[in-house]
């Protein structure tokens, strides 16, 4: 134990005067040892930082599509992918130690040699001009100026030039390579060094000067990235000295002549090879998606606010999107391009991206809550619009998914699946009946806006020649009955309306909505007809949830997420729950068959508002159709087994111009195209019967969560 400390303090010692002739005349050994006091010598230093054994480098993380192949974009705030050294050309290799340290294999961390001479052109000089800093002492420095979990001012202290600064490399390297072999430190070293252009790591630099990886580099490329280390920004022949990174290059390839790893003559051909640069640049956040899918911008953004609000990734939403850019995630995404194109497709025929009403659209799968598609009629980009034109042509606002200030769109009689989901878990079957008046009076306050008389609210029907008379939940729902859902609502309870629509993930986004979801829930009776704000992912999902037989899966922008070691994060992973009674929404489906022209089990359905739908389509289809007053928006959502697609019509920017009700008509054969189009080539499957019980027979109420 004594002779390990003597060991260790002999080693403070040697480094201290080594620091002090490399500092130059003036900082003798005795002044540097005075100057740092004995506390500092007798420091305990046998246990390496944290950031040392395992380095905290920050790797770019990469988002595809659901291929696995097709890169959507990159996240990071250095561009580093971490390689290990066999993947690295061994040119490479060699140029980097001729042209940062030629005796990396043959000291332990502190080049004496290389401190003499150091010292004696820094004394001829009068001025520091050489360092002696070998690889691994630079390694150190590059690891303890990036460490994140470290102070600005600690972070500061690894590269200003002082005595005790050296001192402290000196002795982090000599026991850096107690720890690790030669090798593992050049692999570390590669991986973190900045190579300019943005670009850090042999990795990042391969592909940002020449397009191509390290294991491909040839003896000139090679030579070209080991010069630019010195001088990263200066030498960058990109935006800096061409002129300034063609001298190193001739410099390494000089050093690898003289050290005999390269034949005089192959380092001539390389010298005299022209720069033939192919640059490269890694694209970064949502605004560089390729412009050719520039739709993919609306995913992506809504991707990094679902990682935002992951626990796993950090304390808060700040700390997650640095997680997300340093972390080095490979994240494989659900979205489909063939299914995105669709969509857009479709989009894009009912509006045009110069026009100031949009069409957003969600595409979703039932069971797992992954999101295959996001489209709506805008360029995602940061470009300034003409005057008077908020969101269009361009836009970053989240019109699909909202949130960051996007409330969302009213979506009319889409909303009455909660009241008839509510109504049979109550206890009432689908054979409910009630005679549907024209208009109705109801219990309810009218509330502003609403369809008032003498105080409450009295909802008509939009047609009443279609829609008065007797009704079943089959019916009723085919023909989107209103006064029928306010007769319904009032005897289910609007509170249990509203706390089945957040079951199945509706968000209240809109101040006034979430303060009646909280507080005045029970006299909300227009609930019923999609009064509240919506967005088509939200109403997709929720559809989605009854096509899944009542099992809820948070909408999911991943199908997997593995980090930079290759190890599964869980947070990828479906996150599903069954919220509804599985016979509960095998009868909501049933009579949702009835406004698509599909048939119900029992033979039950009567008339919809979206019948060609079936026939187009050519498999069992469910889903609803919504106008909101004056026809402001209009909405089309239908699900199979295997896909969910909702649909709104609107101005984003000015809610109060109303789409009008033609249009309707061309979504229910857009959601329709795209459900063909995504589904093609997959088995054509139907929906399960519900029982007779909640079919026929009112009961005790049926809780599924």
């Amino acid at each position: 134990m004594i002779r390990a400390h003597l060991d260790k303090l002999l080693t403070v010692v040697i480094a201290g005067v080594l620091a002090g002739l490399v500092l130059g005349a003036a900082a003798l050994p005795v002044a540097l040892v005075v100057g740092l006091g004995f506390g500092t010598l007798a420091a305990p230093y046998s246990e390496l930082p944290a950031s040392l054994r395992t380095p905290p480098t920050a790797q770019r993380s990469n988002l595809y599509a659901n291929d696995g192949r097709t890169l959507i974009t990159s996240f990071y705030t250095e561009d580093r992918v971490e390689v290990p050294l066999v993947q690295v050309a061994p040119v490479m290799r060699q140029a980097i130690v001729a042209a940062e340290d030629v005796r990396f294999y043959h000291h332990r961390g502190v080049d004496v040699r290389g401190v003499i001479r150091a010292f004696t052109v820094n004394r001829r000089g009068g001025t520091t001009r050489q360092g002696a800093s070998t690889l691994t002492m630079q390694y150190v420095r590059n690891v303890l100026a990036s460490d994140p979990r470290l102070t600005r001012e600690e972070r500061r202290a690894a590269t200003e030039i002082t005595a005790a600064r050296k001192l402290r490399e000196m002795r982090y390297a000599l026991s850096l390579e107690r720890e690790l072999d030669k090798d593992e430190i050049l692999r570390r070293y590669l991986n973190i060094a900045y190579f300019g252009a943005g670009a850090y790591g042999i990795a990042a630099a391969s592909k940002r000067y020449f397009s191509t990886s390290p294991a491909n580099l040839t003896l000139a490329q090679a030579a070209l990235l080991a010069g630019l280390v010195r001088s990263p920004d200066t030498d960058d022949p990109i935006n800096g000295d061409a002129d300034a990174a063609l001298r190193r290059r001739a410099y390494v390839l000089d050093q690898l002549v003289e050290t005999r790893q390269v034949p005089a003559a192959e380092a001539a051909q390389a010298k005299a090879t022209p720069l033939a640069l192919s640059p490269s640049a890694t694209p970064n956040d949502c605004t560089a998606v390729p412009q050719e899918q520039n739709d993919w911008g609306f995913f992506c953004d809504w991707f990094t606010q679902w990682w935002g609000a992951q626990p796993a990734f950090g304390a808060s939403p700040a700390e997650r999107q640095g997680t997300l850019r340093r972390g080095g995630f490979r994240i494989v995404s659900s979205l489909d391009p063939a299914v995105q194109q669709a969509t857009m497709r479709q989009v894009l025929d009912i509006y045009r991206v110069a026009d100031r009403r949009a069409v957003p659209t969600a595409v979703v799968q039932p069971g797992t809550g992954r999101v295959l598609a996001m489209a709506v009629n805008r360029n995602y980009s940061v470009a300034a619009n003409p005057r008077g034109q908020k969101t269009y042509p361009n836009t970053v606002n989240q019109l699909v998914a909202g949130g960051n200030g996007i409330e969302g769109y009213q979506a009319g009689s889409t909303f009455k699946l909660f009241t008839m989901l509510a109504a049979l878990e109550s206890g009432l079957p689908l054979e409910t009946g009630f005679t549907a008046p024209s208009r109705i009076r109801t219990r309810f306050p009218a509330g502003d806006g609403g369809a008032g008389c003498g105080g409450v609210w009295c909802p008509a029907n939009a047609t009443p020649e279609s829609m008065d008379g007797r009704h079943s939940m089959w019916t009723a729902f085919g023909r989107s009955v209103n006064t029928y859902f306010a007769w319904l609502i009032e005897q289910v309870g609007a509170d249990r309306v509203v706390e089945m629509a957040e079951r199945l993930g509706i968000v209240f986004r809109a101040e006034g909505d979430a303060r009646l979801a909280r507080y005045g829930a029970r006299d909300w009776g227009p609930f019923t007809l999609g009064v509240s704000s919506t967005t088509p992912l939200d109403l997709a999902n929720a559809y989605a949830t009854v096509a899944a037989e009542g099992t809820w899966c948070a909408p999911r922008p991943v199908v997997s997420i593995t980090d930079s070691a290759g190890h599964e994060v869980a947070a990828g992973r479906p996150d599903c729950r069954q919220v509804v009674d599985t016979d509960v929404a095998r009868a909501a489906v049933d009579a949702a068959r009835c406004p698509v022209g599909d048939q119900s089990m029992y033979h039950r359905c009567d008339g919809g508002t979206a019948e060609k739908l079936r026939p187009t389509l050519g498999r069992p289809v469910a889903g609803k159709t919504g106008s909101s007053d004056q026809y402001e928006t209009e909405s089309v959502v239908a699900f199979t087994p295997q896909l969910a697609v909702a649909s709104i019509a609107a101005n984003p920017d000015d809610p109060r111009d109303a789409v009008g009700k033609a249009v309707q008509a061309r979504m229910v054969d857009a959601v329709g195209q795209v459900l063909g189009a995504a589904l093609e080539g997959q088995p054509v499957r139907d929906f399960v019967p519900p029982s007779e019980s909640v079919t026929y027979r009112r009961t005790a109420p049926r809780d599924g969560n």
